[in-house]
C-alpha cells in the first residue's frame, strides 16, 4: 500500500510546478506585452524626428573639423555615458583612416578631476573649470540632459555661448533650460527618461555614420564602420 506521505508530498510538489509555470507563463505574457508597447512608444518618438535641427548638428560637427576647433561634449549619468560613447565614435571611428583628426573631449570621463572640483568648487562647476584648460573661441560645445536642466551642463553652455562657441544640446520632455540656450537645441519629445537616453544615443550613431560617409567619401560603401 502506497504509503500516504508520500502521495501527500507528490501531489504538492505538482500543484506547486503547475502554480509556478501560470505564474512564469503570465510574467513572460506581461513582460512581451510591455516590450511591444516600450517599442511602439520609442517609434513614436522617432516618427516625430527633429530632422532639421539634425542636419544642422551634423554641419556644426563637421565645421569644427575643418577649422581645427575642440569639440566638447558631456552630461551626467546615462547621458554621460551618451557623450563619452560620443567620443569615441567620432574620435576613432570618424578619421581612423584620415591624417586629420578630431579634437573631441568628453568632459565626464576623468573622474579624479571630477572629484576633485566636485569637493574643491562645487560639483556645478566639474565642466566648466575642466573646459577652461582647453577651450578656443570658436569652439564647439555639446551638452548632453534628459531634463534639459542639468546646472553643470547649463554652466558650461553658457561658459561657451560668453566666449564666443557654438553650441548643441541633446535633451528631453520639453526641453528645460538647454534647449533655450543653445544655437541647435534636439529635444526627445517624450515624458520618459529612458526612451529620451535611447534616442539620443541613436542620434549620436546617426551622426557617426553621416559624418565617416561625408569624410571618407573615397572608402567603399561597404565597408564596415566601428
Amino acid at each position: 500500500m502506497p504509503d500516504l506521505y508520500c502521495i501527500k508530498h507528490d501531489i504538492g510538489l505538482f500543484f506547486i510546478s503547475n502554480l509556478n509555470t501560470k505564474l512564469m507563463e503570465r510574467r513572460m505574457m506581461n513582460i512581451q506585452q510591455f516590450t511591444k508597447d516600450y517599442l511602439a512608444g520609442l517609434k513614436d518618438v522617432l516618427d516625430r524626428f527633429d530632422y532639421d535641427g539634425f542636419e544642422k548638428t551634423v554641419k556644426l560637427i563637421l565645421d569644427a573639423y575643418d577649422n581645427e576647433k575642440h569639440i566638447f561634449v558631456m552630461g551626467n549619468g546615462g547621458s554621460g555615458s551618451t557623450a563619452s560613447h560620443f567620443a569615441c565614435d567620432i574620435n576613432k571611428g570618424c578619421c581612423i583612416d584620415l591624417d586629420k583628426k578630431f579634437k573631441m573631449l568628453c568632459l565626464n570621463d576623468n573622474v579624479p578631476t571630477m572629484l576633485a572640483l566636485s569637493n574643491d568648487i562645487s560639483y556645478e562647476s566639474v565642466f566648466v573649470e575642466q573646459m577652461k584648460n582647453f577651450f578656443n573661441p570658436g569652439d564647439l560645445v555639446i551638452g548632453i540632459s534628459g531634463s534639459g536642466n542639468s546646472e553643470n551642463v547649463l554652466q558650461a553652455i553658457q561658459y561657451a555661448k560668453n566666449n564666443n562657441a557654438r553650441t548643441i544640446g541633446f535633451s528631453g520632455y520639453s526641453g528645460g533650460k538647454l534647449a533655450a540656450m543653445v544655437d541647435v537645441s534636439i529635444v526627445a519629445k517624450v515624458d520618459d527618461m529612458q526612451k529620451v537616453e535611447d534616442v539620443h544615443m541613436i542620434i549620436v550613431h546617426i551622426i557617426m555614420q553621416a559624418v565617416y560617409k561625408t569624410l571618407n567619401t573615397d572608402q567603399k560603401s561597404s565597408k564596415t564602420i566601428c
